[in-house]
């Protein structure tokens, strides 16, 4: 993961510097896609009602009717855009607009042509991502919101195709996940979610990994859910290939964390790892190899992997769990 990630997680900046730079063969195109979206600022403009002035009544600003107006639209209800050519010469400029009505309609703009259009947008990522990041970032919660939509979307139609530009967006996820205002929380988990479920989890897990020991008890926590709902996408070859050792360390590094998702999500990892490498080191009746000779059971190889106390605790957790199957059936 990249230093500049971590930066922005542990410290946001408060503003953001735009440079800008055109040349004389770009101007033409820029000039035209300039009095498109100005002609979508008038529109959106000409849109708003009015509010008359009585008395001590105050008057809303565009603005605050524009937010009252943004539609949160689920990726299965999304249209198919009018124009193609047109929507792909305006995108990045409706990105980066002044005007946050315009940059929701350029970020449903963008998740039409990832689920429509996904080839002809994929050369663009690399200019695409970064402005949803910055969306990411606005204070303004109706335009992070749709950001957050649109990333997960993203994550759906491109999957592995973003793994060199994931940093940034996972870390404003984690953050936006990890705030109080709860609709763009569950925004934020279910994009996380539709993360773990279609980027690869041997490109995803040592991503996250970094954010496992973060100092912020909640991006910890969040983070743990999405590591330990990607380590069974790997299936037993792919556990057994990354490191079953590696893994259980790392869970039993997670017992102990401050808030109980990050518990939960480790007795969850556990009990996976448990009956993965209990389908991998069943005795043979004829021979057994090497591993399972010096690792035998499953107790054995935690007290082997793990600390006295930490191999205590893992124990702790799995035979319960045994234990309440046994007792169930």
């Amino acid at each position: 993961m990249s230093g500049k990630a971590l930066r922005d997680l542990n410290a946001l900046p408060a503003s953001e510097r735009k440079s800008e730079s055109c040349s004389k063969g770009g101007f033409t195109k820029a000039h035209s896609e300039h009095g498109i979206l100005e002609e979508k600022q008038k529109k959106n403009t000409a849109s708003l009602p009015e509010t008359p002035i009585n008395g001590d009544e105050s008057v809303k600003t565009g603005a605050e009717v524009g937010n009252s107006e943004v539609e949160y639209i689920e990726s299965e209800n999304l249209n198919d855009v009018e124009d193609v050519d047109a929507s792909l010469k305006t995108l990045l400029a409706g990105l980066e607009s002044k005007d946050w009505v315009l940059v929701c309609e350029a970020l449903n703009d963008a998740r039409r042509l990832s689920i429509f259009h996904k080839e002809t947008m994929l050369s663009m990522l690399e200019n695409v991502i970064p402005l949803i990041v910055k969306s990411l970032k606005n204070p303004r919660s109706a335009l992070c919101k749709t950001a957050i939509m649109t990333s997960a979307d993203i994550f759906s139609a491109y999957s592995d195709h973003i793994i060199d530009s994931l940093d940034p967006l996972l870390v404003q996820l984690l953050l936006k996940s990890s705030q109080d205002k709860r609709f763009v929380c569950e925004a934020a988990e279910k994009a996380l979610i539709t993360m773990t479920a279609w980027v690869s989890p041997i490109l995803l897990l040592p991503k996250l990994q970094p954010y496992l020991k973060h100092r912020h008890p909640r991006i910890r926590a969040k983070a743990s859910m999405c590591f330990c709902r990607s380590v069974p996408r790997l299936g037993v070859e792919g556990i057994k290939a990354f490191g079953i050792d590696k893994l259980i360390q790392i869970a039993a590094s997670q017992l102990s964390d401050q808030l109980p998702e990050s518990r939960e999500a480790a007795r969850t990892l556990l009990l996976e790892l448990q009956t993965v490498y209990e389908k991998c080191h069943v005795p043979s009746q004829t021979a057994m190899s090497e591993e399972d000779s010096e690792f035998g059971s499953w107790e054995q190889f935690c007290q082997s992997k793990l600390s006295p106390l930490s191999a205590q605790a893992v124990l702790r957790v799995t035979n319960i769990a045994r234990e309440g199957i046994a007792l169930g059936s």
